[in-house]
């Protein structure tokens, strides 16, 4: 489904992203990108609702669009120069409703998931699951198939939280964190290879418990 017509129109658009070039190709782009993109992602939602059954939603409300918000930006280049679809239980505008990432430009390929905006009480709550069994958090985390494909959870940290949790962050620093997800990123080539939707439903596969432990936490909200 993805090809290298899609990484071609990309590097192209990073070197002209302006409205007279992206109009003088959009016919390139509706048929090299946009639509196969759209039948990728797709596939991509109806295969890993096989192993995590929560997630069923429309492409539409998955992808982003290509066009830039410029309105408060310093830079007015009005397209991304990549094309990316993220997917949850409750469509991408709850922020504390963990589920998947894609993204791909010209030469990076990201995969990923978790939590990026969690709200304030989502926040509060995830830090007092976490607290009350660092052992079996540790333990999500630590998992082969979670270590081998995103290595570690990601996020930035508060330089300060609540005094509650301060014996918890000195057995582990990641209660710190305002945003909890997993991310790898690879060539963008990987794309064209034979078995790509397979080895990316692989690196799904391995964020889905911490997902599932994440959904668990904002239970309790």
């Amino acid at each position: 489904m993805l090809s290298k017509e899609i990484l071609s129109f990309l590097r192209k658009l990073e070197k002209n992203n302006n409205r007279d070039w992206f109009n003088t190709h959009k016919k390139n782009y509706e048929t090299d990108v946009k639509a196969p993109f759209e039948a990728f992602v797709t596939e991509l939602i109806a295969q890993v609702g096989k192993f995590d059954p929560l997630i069923d939603m429309p492409t539409k409300k998955a992808i982003f669009r290509i066009y830039r918000d410029t309105r408060f930006s310093k830079d007015k280049t009005p397209y991304k120069t990549h094309i990316s679809a993220a997917f949850a239980p409750n469509g991408r505008k709850n922020p504390n409703d963990p589920g998947y990432y894609f993204h791909l430009e010209s030469g990076r390929l990201m995969i990923g998931g978790g939590a990026y905006f969690i709200d304030k009480t989502g926040l509060q709550t995830l830090r007092e699951f976490i607290d009350n069994d660092v052992a079996r958090f540790k333990k999500v985390i630590g998992k082969s198939a979670f270590k081998k494909h995103y290595e570690m959870v990601r996020g930035e940290a508060n330089k300060r939280i609540p005094k509650e949790f301060n014996t918890t962050f000195e057995k582990e620093p990641l209660i710190a964190n305002k945003q909890f997800y997993f991310m790898a990123e690879l060539p963008s080539a990987n794309i064209l290879e034979k078995d790509f939707m397979k080895n990316l439903i692989g690196y799904y596969k391995a964020g889905y418990e911490f997902n599932a432990y994440l959904r668990e936490a904002f239970s309790h909200i």
